[in-house]
């Protein structure tokens, strides 16, 4: 199924039904008033999140979404009958803008949330409703309101606890496939991964988190160039990052030492909020040289780097078991610290 994660659809909630007006007609009963009922509410359009989709290619087809209308009011006091509500299901991390005044009406991020995106219109009254001591044969009755038109702009951030940062080729997704039970393609020349990659990483019968993977970024990315920069929104909820680096690569260490930092600036320039996320620098492929760890401490003696370094070869998963546990134990102090 192709990824899609940015669609623009049109919800109409339904028109309250009108009033009527109609008066009490029946045999042996000479004066019957008025008996005019009310018309019916219009259907509310609901957006609910569920775990059931993963991406919003279905809109890019049917973006056309109408609640349905209230009846009309009828006679013998009869209300019409109310339209129901339309409920449209999106993925788990859909963000919902209002495309006229750019407000974000909702970010549905768990499964069953719900959010009002267009308010229905109320049903018209009847004329029973008009009779007074003064008018007993009222023949007025008002119109149902309109139910709210609005055009949405719908937004994806997939949902996961550590995304995965790196130039392609880096090793990401033989990462991902070394970690979790996803499967991306994984092939010797650059972007491979086309779409962002979800994997649920188990560490024991407890504890699990999920990982996501994005397209290499390459320098220049901020300015368009490349695959991942678009997306770079798929890491926003992340709590940590990994960046992931190709030790093997046959560069001298001070311009590995600069494509970090190349990097790093890119990631700046997309979003400062992204830039100051928690941040860990991993160097892959160790396997394939005879001294990893000389290479690594020249490369981070050019670097300027507080975070925590792990050395790992996602291919023969040396290093991937000490790298979870430790991802586990930060998760789950970050999610303490933000319970208290």
């Amino acid at each position: 199924m192709k990824f899609v994660d940015e669609a623009i659809i049109s919800v109409k909630a339904g028109d309250g039904g009108n009033g009527v007006v109609s008066f009490r007609r029946e045999k042996y009963i000479p004066r019957g008033g008025p008996d005019g009922g009310d018309g019916g509410k219009g259907g509310d359009v609901i957006m609910q999140a569920t775990t059931n989709l993963n991406t919003l290619i279905d809109f890019r087809v049917n973006n056309q979404f109408k609640a349905e209308f209230g009846q009309a009011g009828r006679s013998k006091n009869r209300s019409g009958q109310s339209g129901d509500d339309l409920i449209i299901f999106v993925p788990c991390g859909t963000k919902i803008e209002n495309i006229d005044t750019g407000e974000v009406i909702g970010d549905l991020s768990n499964d069953g949330d719900q959010c009002l995106v267009a308010k229905a219109g109320y049903g018209g009254k009847g004329n029973t409703r008009f009779k007074t001591s003064r008018n007993r044969a009222p023949r007025k009755a008002t119109s149902g309101t309109n139910g709210e038109k609005r055009k949405l702009h719908l937004e994806l951030n997939l949902l996961a606890d550590v995304g995965l940062l790196g130039y392609p080729n880096a090793g990401k997704s033989t990462f991902i496939r070394s970690v979790s039970s996803a499967k991306p393609k994984v092939a010797d020349y650059p972007f491979t991964t086309l779409n962002p990659n979800l994997g649920m990483v188990r560490v024991d019968y407890d504890n699990s988190f999920v990982i996501a993977d994005i397209p290499g970024i390459i320098e220049g990315a901020s300015d368009g160039m490349g695959l991942g920069i678009e997306f770079l929104k798929h890491l926003s909820r992340t709590s940590i990052l990994l960046h992931i680096v190709d030790l093997f690569e046959p560069a001298e260490v001070e311009e590995i030492a600069l494509s970090i930092k190349a990097l790093t600036s890119e990631l700046r320039k997309f979003e400062e909020s992204l830039y100051e996320k928690e941040r860990w620098l991993i160097f892959n492929k160790i396997d394939l040289l005879e001294e990893p760890q000389l290479k690594i401490d020249e490369i981070l003696s050019d670097l300027d780097w507080q975070g925590p370094v792990f050395s790992i070869s996602a291919e023969t998963s040396t290093g991937t078991e000490k790298l979870k546990n430790e991802l586990m134990r930060r998760l789950n102090e970050l999610n303490l610290s933000e319970n208290n």
